[in-house]
């Protein structure tokens, strides 16, 4: 256990950008080989543009790294936050530090991006995506990137999260959006059962419908749990009648030029379709 630590407490920069290029490229092999769906799109064209947000995050990200750092450092050399209640062995303290990491980094920031009105028009960027595959999970508006890290530091604190751990996390923070995005097909009973306890791709599916109330489900990034302790959860029969986007901005000149992608969360604020609202399915 102590070479794990060491390990991510001297993370190697090829490790991380590893796991996020490499999962990319990965995946996107895999998905011309076992596609969920067979989408008519530029596929290139569409990497690129979701790609250029994954620039804009890599820039904040590191922008503010040093404010997480000084958190961490904080808090571990105080012994400040939740893991200091109980003496934890260094395994506890990952499967504890990881799943309240999660928690309050992942959960409850997608939670609350779909509850606040001026935060939701940043997170609608990603929304936006009608045809979904790895690169969506890299498509943040730079303002989503700023609140989301905002969380992620205030959940070091509150966690007492070490630099290791916050290594650990994030390192499976970004291979699951990798996975759930992901536009590959598997078995549904595989699916399912291991969305008892993970955010699965055909799970992660459902919160990309365009229309409510299946938009405003399955909010998880790696773990499932929280989402149905807080009866967030929803399934599909079949994932393929599922219509990705978010039904306020279908046209392809909003949701699929760079320029206005970046000026929405600015723009007027749009009611969803009050006639779309309680189907579970989209009609034919």
């Amino acid at each position: 256990m102590e070479s794990l630590v060491n390990f991510f407490d001297n993370i190697p920069t090829e490790f991380r950008a590893g796991i996020l290029i490499g999962g990319v490229v990965v995946f996107w092999i895999v998905e011309g080989t076992l596609p969920l769906f067979t989408f008519q799109y530029k596929k290139v064209r569409h990497a690129g543009l979701n790609l250029f947000f994954t620039l804009t995050t890599a820039v904040i990200g590191f922008g503010l790294a040093g404010v997480l750092l000084t958190a961490s450092d904080l808090v571990a050399n105080n012994q400040f936050g939740l893991l200091y209640v109980v003496d934890l062995p260094l395994w506890g303290q990952l499967i504890v530090g990881v799943l309240l990491l999660d928690f309050i980094g992942a959960y409850l920031v997608h939670f609350t991006e779909h509850k606040v009105k001026w935060m939701w028009k940043f997170h609608l960027v990603h929304h936006s995506d009608t045809t979904v595959d790895v690169t969506t999970g890299l498509r943040h508006h730079p303002g989503e990137t700023i609140f989301r890290i905002a969380f992620t530091i205030l959940a070091v604190i509150i966690v007492g999260a070490p630099m290791w751990l916050i290594m650990v996390y994030q390192s499976l923070s970004v291979l699951f959006a990798h996975i759930t995005h992901a536009n590959i097909r598997m078995p549904k009973s595989v699916d399912r059962a291991l969305s008892w306890l993970f955010v699965t791709p055909l799970m992660h599916k459902v919160h990309h419908h365009y229309t409510q109330p299946l938009t405003d489900t399955n909010y998880g990034n790696i773990f499932s749990i929280w989402d149905r302790i807080f009866g967030t959860f929803a399934q599909v029969e079949d994932t393929k009648e599922l219509i990705y986007g978010i039904d306020t901005h279908m046209d392809p000149k909003e949701n699929n030029d760079m320029a206005n992608l970046l000026k929405i969360p600015f723009q007027p604020y749009r009611v969803p379709e009050e006639a779309q609202v309680q189907n579970l399915v989209p009609k034919k």
